[in-house]
């Protein structure tokens, strides 16, 4: 059996629990791949991965087993493996910066953040004490301060950061180049659900293009229950989210659209659909001789567990990079599980970039030019 990869996580939340509840579930069941793209990464399974710490901001949560925290308010997805085993892992007190909007204290506390009133423990401290290796940021959208500080706790620390919200670290030029020469290979930003409504609309959008329908205009409308959701409702904390999402879709189009013609982001918060997330997707362009051509789409995911069959890849890859000494960004795994990479391709390019790194014929962190990242 390969050792173990040693993984922290910032922010006990609903993507938190459905990966921590799928550990458990592959664990358990051996032979079901079920969810997974891969069950095995050359010698890394799901039962290869390990959660050492974690960190979070919720009195509900902090200083409570993990096996318990992934279940408290509010966290409400379902549930996938509910008889978690005894970790010997806390929640410890997370700083909170800007982790918490300022509305989500109108609302419920069962719907809600109710953050702890207790110090931050030393990140970057914690982080070295328990030999962590991966460090993944499940911080709220909008959280740039928070993402900014833990990033900075990974590098301090030698830990491979995965980004997996949309503040921009592992895109960002400047951090980049500090994960490149710490020696530290890195994956962001913004993760994508294994199908869900930003992946089904770059594949769509791909479609209409390779079968010569010019996309005139589209939209996505998201609604959704979840903490994500109603941290969402803060308009000022999307930009960043709205961004990613967007050039995602950019990315599958021959040409882009403007900016008035493209309108992809979250819509509405619905308190009953809790986890569940429902897209209304709408694509119009023209076909042979410009005759006009529309499509609706609804779609309807759970949207934590949506993200834990790519998370455990990612988890993985960057593993491999770590023991290969890789450093800086890993360009083709970032582009294939990410919505805002430090360099957009097409997914198919993408993937056999993957392979290829798998089976030791490229390194992932190999730089990407522009001609071999071509959408045309």
């Amino acid at each position: 059996m390969s050792e173990t990869i040693r993984v922290a996580i910032a922010g006990v939340g609903n993507c938190a629990s459905s990966l921590i509840q799928g550990l458990e579930f592959y664990k358990n069941n051996p032979q079901e791949d079920i969810g997974l793209m891969n069950r095995n990464i050359i010698d890394y399974g799901p039962e290869n991965i390990e959660i050492v710490s974690a960190y979070d901001i919720d009195v509900r949560k902090v200083g409570r087993p993990l096996q318990e925290a992934v279940f408290a308010q509010p966290n409400c997805t379902k549930t996938i493996w509910e008889d978690l085993p005894d970790y010997g892992v806390d929640v410890k007190m997370g700083p909170i910066l800007d982790g918490v909007a300022d509305h989500m204290s109108d609302y419920h506390p069962d719907r809600t953040f109710v953050p702890a009133e207790l110090d931050a423990v030393d990140i970057g401290k914690d982080l070295k004490k328990n030999g962590v290796e991966i460090l993944l940021n499940f911080m709220p959208v909008g959280s740039e301060k928070a993402a900014n500080f833990y990033a900075e706790s990974a590098l301090e620390s030698g830990v491979s950061f995965i980004n997996c919200m949309p503040v921009f670290i592992v895109s960002d030029p400047e951090f980049a180049k500090r994960f490149a020469r710490a020696g530290i290979p890195v994956v962001g930003d913004d993760i994508k659900a294994q199908l869900g409504a930003t992946i089904l609309h770059r594949t769509i959008a791909k479609l209409c293009s390779d079968r010569g329908i010019k996309v005139k205009r589209t939209y996505q409308l998201n609604t959704g229950g979840n903490t994500d959701f109603l941290n969402m409702l803060e308009r000022s904390r999307l930009k960043s989210k709205k961004i990613s999402k967007t050039s995602a879709v950019q990315g599958e189009l021959n040409i882009p659209l403007e900016e008035e013609n493209i309108h992809i982001g979250p819509s509405d918060y619905v308190p009953w659909q809790k986890d569940n997330k429902i897209c209304f997707l709408r694509i119009e362009g023209e076909g042979f001789g410009g005759i006009p051509l529309e499509l609706e789409a609804r779609l309807s995911v759970e949207d934590s567990p949506n993200s834990g069959g790519v998370v455990i890849d990612a988890i993985r890859l960057a593993k491999i990079a770590r023991d290969r000494k890789e450093s800086g960004p890993l360009f083709a795994v970032s582009a294939f599980f990410m919505k805002h990479p430090p360099v957009q391709m097409t997914d198919t390019k993408s993937l056999q970039m993957i392979q290829d790194f798998i089976s030791g014929n490229r390194k992932a962190s190999e730089p990407v030019t522009t001609e071999s990242n071509s959408n045309k």
